[in-house]
């Protein structure tokens, strides 16, 4: 059995794994963006990492969990993986009507969506100071992001962000509906049904044919976007095993920031200028960053300081029974 302090650890380095993996993801996307569409490119993430998944499994002989699954199980395998489609696809529609930059911020909202789903649905407690770190988190990610406020996109703006929230909302469902079901099927089995589900429902919609036409470059960024999947989800999944949901949900808000600090190193080195540009941070936006930073890292502390409280009043309570 493990201690608190492994579990902490475990769940640390999965969360870390997670951001950095989603960090990448976006100036792989948007490299991507010259020879597929993101529905095409979604699919084939979702493809590739269900096959390679699958066979990992298989391999392992872990493929007989999803003999034990009942109608109920299977139903909310595949509501999730409705979820996490509505997710991937509003999130690249949003785009129509809003900056990236904008859209990265609007998404914010979905680690409060995950916390307040977590209260509801699994009666996970949030602690008054971890009410505060969140508040604390929100202000940063809004001066980090404050040049998106300059920016004028007239009334489009808000079409864009009620798209975005559909999409932190989808994503915070799948979240919960991917936790719920960790008592019926591994994290990896979770992901396998997932990505299977993925794979069938979005062909129609899917042009696989623009995927013949790739150099090597564009295969090399489309692999790249198929691994990613499979690590980061994976990754995530784990997190959330070992974590509340409450302190991956402050872990993931760090995303954006490690999406800022590798296009600035990817300037920094002169790769891709033509698509990757500079956000020209000013130091009211690294302020907000520090301000992200110290309230996911405080949040972390906190709720892991709480566990091993409530750890010791459960060892103490048969004492004072007897």
């Amino acid at each position: 059995m493990l201690t608190s302090k492994q579990i902490f650890l475990y769940g640390l380095f999965f969360s870390c794994i997670t951001v950095l993996f989603w960090g990448m993801l976006p100036i792989a996307l948007k490299l991507s963006s010259g020879f597929s569409d993101p529905i095409t490119l979604t699919w084939l993430r979702f493809s590739v990492a269900g096959i390679i998944l699958a066979l990992w499994q298989w391999q392992r002989g872990k493929l007989g969990e999803f003999k034990r699954l009942s109608k109920k199980d299977w139903l909310r395998i595949a509501a999730a993986g409705t979820f996490l489609i509505i997710n991937y696809t509003s999130f690249a529609w949003s785009l129509q009507f809003l900056l990236p930059g904008s859209a990265q911020l609007s998404f914010q909202i979905a680690p409060l969506f995950l916390a307040l789903g977590g209260l509801i649905f699994l009666k996970e407690t949030i602690h008054i100071k971890q009410w505060a770190c969140f508040a604390l988190l929100g202000i940063g990610m809004m001066v980090f992001f404050h040049p998106v406020f300059s920016n004028n996109q007239g009334n489009t703006i808000w079409i864009g962000f009620a798209i975005v929230q559909m999409s932190a909302l989808a994503w915070s469902l799948y979240a919960l509906l991917q936790k719920s079901l960790f008592t019926q099927l591994s994290p990896s089995n979770i992901l396998l049904a997932i990505y299977g589900y993925a794979l069938v429902v979005m062909l129609p919609f899917s042009s696989p044919a623009e995927l013949t036409k790739m150099s090597f470059t564009d295969g090399m960024v489309a692999a790249f976007c198929c691994f990613n999947t499979l690590i980061a989800y994976g990754a995530f999944a784990q997190a959330l095993r070992y974590w509340q949901t409450v302190q991956v949900s402050a872990a993931i808000a760090l995303t954006p920031v490690t999406a800022f600090i590798l296009t600035e190193v990817c300037v920094a080195w002169g790769v891709w200028p033509e698509i990757i540009q500079s956000s020209h941070a000013d130091m009211l936006s690294l302020l907000g960053m520090f301000l992200v930073i110290v309230s996911a890292i405080s949040v972390q502390f906190i709720s892991a300081s709480m566990q091993r409280k409530k750890n010791r009043e459960l060892l103490e309570q048969p004492l004072k029974v007897a």
